[in-house]
């Protein structure tokens, strides 16, 4: 056989692939009407094993794991049929509508200055006036106990990544992402007036500025220090007797009275960091575009590839993938993930409740929109 030949008779196969692709799908869907019927649920485990034990048996010689992952797609792309099918009518979520105005109560953590009042502002206009606090935790835990109506959290800068601490926490505390904001990073070197770069050796600010600005800072010749927020390490400067710097906003150094030494001394520019606005009840926006979640995968193989399955099964674009480890020496990570849609959507319903079913930790972080 040639070539032409060759690929006929595999467009041939595609064609009865095809033809039986269709009709197992119409078998799902009947399928999800009878579970429905009769309160039954759409994952069975039993069943799932007994499907994939006989295809590894009747596999052809060495390709008994390519056979066993051909039938667990179609499995997925089954059960999210099944889900969708029965979540045509269902609200996965109750939530209220967001309102937003200055005189909503707001937390950020460090001092006035900081960038993230500069992301309260952003959100909730000129006139918010937060109150801060001097951890991220304190910040979750405000907004858990409904002492504020929501929190301010950074979350990912441009140049440096994630912020560790703050993924870190979201699976500890009960709340819901309700808007983000971008807020551009003016990274300064800011002194007491007088002082002189020459003299300067040390200099403080919170980790991911300090990550920021690593090319200056070794240029420079200067030591890091790490400190809570980089508006409380302009103030640690402006009380010190000694030369140090501070890695902070220009706008900052201005509202503590500070000399600039250095402007823009980010290591890449634009810099940007994106905020979680967050509260203690489930709140939509209009324009609500964009989901989180946390979960937990099983240790089992191909586990991440069927999830990130299921996402080109529901045909939804996933923003973005994150990794913590879980505190407790297992070696164990959980998975941040974004993606594109809203809860209104049934294709984002069924998958919401395929995550939430079918995982051993799942947890719904909130719907939203950016400002």
């Amino acid at each position: 056989m040639d070539l032409d030949e060759l690929r006929q008779g595999i467009n041939a196969c595609d064609q009865i692939i095809m033809e039986e692709f269709a009709k197992r799908m119409a078998l799902c869907k009947q399928v999800a009407v009878f579970k429905q019927a009769n309160g039954m649920q759409i994952f069975q485990t039993s069943r799932e094993k007994e499907i994939l034990d006989r295809v590894r048996s009747q596999a052809p010689e060495g390709m008994d794991g390519s056979a066993a992952l051909l039938f667990e797609t179609l499995m997925d792309i089954s059960k999210y049929l099944q889900y969708r099918e029965l979540h045509k009518e269902v609200r996965s979520y109750v939530f209220q509508p967001l309102h937003i105005t200055a005189a909503s109560s707001v937390a950020c953590q460090g001092m006035a200055g900081a960038n993230s009042e500069t992301a309260a502002l952003q959100i909730f206009g000129q006139d918010c006036k937060p109150t801060f606090l001097p951890t991220f935790a304190d910040v979750f835990d405000a907004v858990q106990q409904g002492s504020v109506e929501f929190g301010i959290i950074p979350v990912q800068n441009s140049t440096a990544g994630s912020v560790v601490q703050a993924y870190d926490l979201m699976s500890e505390y009960n709340f819901y992402i309700t808007r983000t904001t971008v807020v551009e990073i003016t990274n300064c070197l800011a002194v007491r007036p007088g002082v002189k770069l020459a003299d300067v050796k040390d200099v403080y600010s919170h980790p991911q500025a300090l990550s920021q600005c690593s090319h200056f800072i070794v240029k420079n010749g200067l030591k890091p220090h790490e400190y809570s927020n980089t508006a409380t390490s302009a103030q640690l400067v402006m009380q010190s007797e000694e030369p140090i710097a501070a890695i902070c906003s220009e706008s900052c150094a201005a509202l503590h009275g500070m000399e600039i030494l250095a402007d823009h001394i980010s290591d890449y520019v634009p810099n940007y960091t994106r905020f979680f606005c967050i509260s203690k009840e489930l709140l939509l926006s209009d324009d609500a575009d964009r989901i989180s979640v946390v979960l937990k995968l099983p240790h089992e193989e191909g586990s991440l590839h069927r999830l990130l399955s299921k996402f080109v099964i529901a045909g939804l674009n996933l923003l973005k993938l994150e990794s913590r480890p879980i505190r407790n020496g297992s070696f164990e990570v959980m998975f941040y993930l974004d993606f594109s849609g809203n809860i209104h959507d049934p294709a984002v319903s069924a998958l919401l409740s395929d995550l939430a079913e079918n995982l051993e930790y799942f947890k719904f972080l909130g719907n939203y929109g950016e400002i």
